[in-house]
């Protein structure tokens, strides 16, 4: 089988469960305040990989993303153009990449002005966890973390320097120092599975850690006060599938990416209101950044198969 061929039916694979949830092409009709003139920012290439998976402000103007199945950080320009910023190694042995995966997969990403932490699960101890590159130069391994999990949501505690990681498989969330310690931070019940995938996204504001679970609809929150997480407390339920998601700028409003649903949401409390659908260019969305007045989602096309890309939307006032 060719590597094209396996990554498709791997992917496929890989969100069979979400295929199975109603409303997968989405809602009908255009974009809704509080998001305006929206477009495809760049088109990419699924059979080369390119399924966009997170994504954060990059240097220039521009936005960094994961491709996930082509294992790469890349910079997307504000004119859309594309410019691989590093490779992360293949499998050093391609059978044990576990049928969760079905392909190598590079996920959460996170940067701190040309330093970048990015997640990658293989489905061995050798390369699954935290690795690390400065622009320019090549990645190296940071941090083991289990090779039967699937290390997901990224998000970098600026006071401390701490990487929280989401294992979407195990149903926790770790903290990585610095240097590549990891500890647990918290396998409450709250962050488990019900079948498929449990939390998932991964958000730092005021001092609390955001997260999100994909089977259960939830956003939860809980303080960064010590070693372990505290109480969760739920923000916002009523979420199916989604992903990850930023704020606003509005105290704990919030843009989320459903990607099961093809829909990002505004949440304010409650389930949220359509913003954007798949007549906005939305292909299974799976990550949300809001920056300088605009909204960038990145669209992998996990389950629909076709055009993964960057839709990019003006934001109108947020109410």
């Amino acid at each position: 089988m060719t590597h094209h061929k396996a990554l498709g039916l791997a992917a496929a694979a890989a969100l069979a469960a979400a295929a199975l949830l109603p409303g997968l092409t989405g809602a009908a009709g255009a974009a809704t305040h509080p998001i305006r003139a929206s477009s495809v920012l760049v088109h990419l290439d699924l059979a080369a990989g390119q399924m966009p998976e997170n994504i954060v402000a990059g240097r220039h103007g521009g936005i960094d993303v994961t491709f996930a199945g082509a294992r790469q950080v890349a910079r997307i320009g504000a004119d859309g153009s594309t410019r691989v910023l590093a490779t992360l190694p293949a499998p050093a042995d391609p059978a044990a990449v576990t049928p969760l995966l079905g392909f190598p997969l590079v996920t959460g990403l996170a940067r701190v002005d040309r330093t970048f932490y990015v997640l990658y699960a293989t489905g061995s101890a050798r390369e699954t966890g935290v690795w690390t590159f400065t622009e320019g130069g090549a990645p190296r391994k940071l941090a083991d973390l289990p090779a039967g999990g699937l290390p997901n949501g990224l998000a970098r505690d600026l006071r401390t320097g701490t990487l929280y990681v989401t294992d979407s498989a195990l149903g926790a969330v770790y903290a990585v120092t610095a240097k590549g310690r990891v500890s647990v931070f918290s396998d409450s019940a709250e962050l488990a599975s019900t079948g498929f995938f449990g939390v998932n996204g991964a958000k730092i504001k005021n001092g609390r850690l955001y997260v999100s679970n994909l089977d259960k609809g939830t956003i939860l929150r809980t303080p960064l006060t010590g070693p372990g997480a505290g109480t969760f407390t739920t923000v916002a339920t009523g979420l199916t599938g989604i992903d990850d998601f930023d704020f606003t700028g509005r105290g704990e409003q919030i843009l989320a990416g459903l990607v099961t649903e093809n829909r990002v949401v505004l949440v304010d409390g409650g389930a949220g209101r359509t913003v954007l659908t798949a007549s906005d260019g939305l292909s299974n969305p799976t990550s949300v950044l809001v920056r300088d007045g605009k909204v960038y989602v990145s669209s992998a096309a996990y389950v629909t198969r076709k055009d993964p890309n960057v839709v990019v939307a003006q934001r109108s006032k947020i109410s």
